[in-house]
């Protein structure tokens, strides 16, 4: 190639190597600083929008976790009554079982039948105010709730439960009984009894459901950590990648430089020929 002042084809191949180890530096500091390979879908466009997608999957399978551990907590507030009420059986029982002896005379079964009546009231009582937001879990209001756990908009996604449990003392049958007497106190053994077995069968199908969304949560813990995981494979940098990237662009950019102020010296030469 001849020798031309007009047009300098090297300074202007040099520049354009420049250019291009520049933008490599660029991408590479991006991808290092915000921790993402994929800075802006020309990057990757498939990868971008693969990921995109993950990250809204990850995203609904979070919440879908966060509802199923909200409808445990349902589970464990009525189970919180419950568990109160049985107690208070358990002690009406044995009031009972005392009152239905000559050990105690008719003073001491008044006295007895008064904490009796209390508890039966605190029973009430209990069925009456363990609430969920507003919701009433123990008063039989056969609602049927639905609770969403998954990311679609199927019925595998959402898993319903009627919440149909009644343990107010009238349901239970334990509202008017007393252990004023021994005739009572002995007429009331079989009633307790039988509201014992409601209350545990109550507390069964409460800890059926609390068993499954555990499981359930269990499983969207499970299916979160793999998609975190695949899309951090296709979106996040690999830093040592791009810091050797980052090095690479770094080297270029000083021999490319160097090389751009040797090519705008060439003109130069033409004068030697003068």
């Amino acid at each position: 190639m001849g020798l031309r002042i007009g047009t300098n084809i090297a300074s202007i191949s040099a520049q354009r190597n420049l250019e291009r180890s520049y933008s490599e530096t660029l991408r590479a500091s991006r991808a290092l600083s915000s921790g993402s390979r994929i800075t802006n879908p020309g990057d990757d466009a498939a990868g971008f929008a693969i990921a995109e997608s993950l990250r809204a999957q990850a995203a609904s399978l979070r919440q879908a976790k966060r509802n199923s551990d909200n409808a445990e907590g349902l589970i464990q507030v009525a189970e919180g009554g419950l568990n109160e009420q049985n107690n208070i059986l358990v002690r009406l029982r044995e009031l009972a079982v005392q009152a239905s002896s000559d050990t105690v005379g008719d003073d001491e079964r008044g006295f007895l039948d008064t904490e009796y009546q209390n508890l039966v009231a605190e029973f009430d009582r209990i069925a009456q105010t363990t609430l969920y937001a507003r919701k009433q879990l123990l008063t039989g209001t056969n609602k049927t709730y639905e609770f969403h756990l998954g990311t679609g908009n199927t019925e595998n996604d959402i898993i319903q439960y009627k919440l149909d449990t009644d343990t107010r003392a009238s349901s239970v049958r334990i509202e008017g009984t007393d252990v004023r007497d021994k005739s009572s106190a002995r007429g009331t053994l079989a009633t307790l009894d039988t509201a014992m077995h409601k209350i545990a069968q109550a507390r069964a199908g409460f800890g059926a459901m609390q068993s499954r969304f555990e499981i359930a949560s269990n499983n969207l813990s499970i299916q979160g950590e793999n998609i975190e995981s695949a899309r951090s494979r296709i979106a996040d940098a690999d830093v040592a990648h791009e810091v050797s990237r980052l090095a690479r662009g770094q080297v270029l950019q000083e021999f490319g430089t160097a090389v751009l102020a040797q090519a705008n010296q060439m003109p130069a030469k033409a004068l030697k020929l003068l």
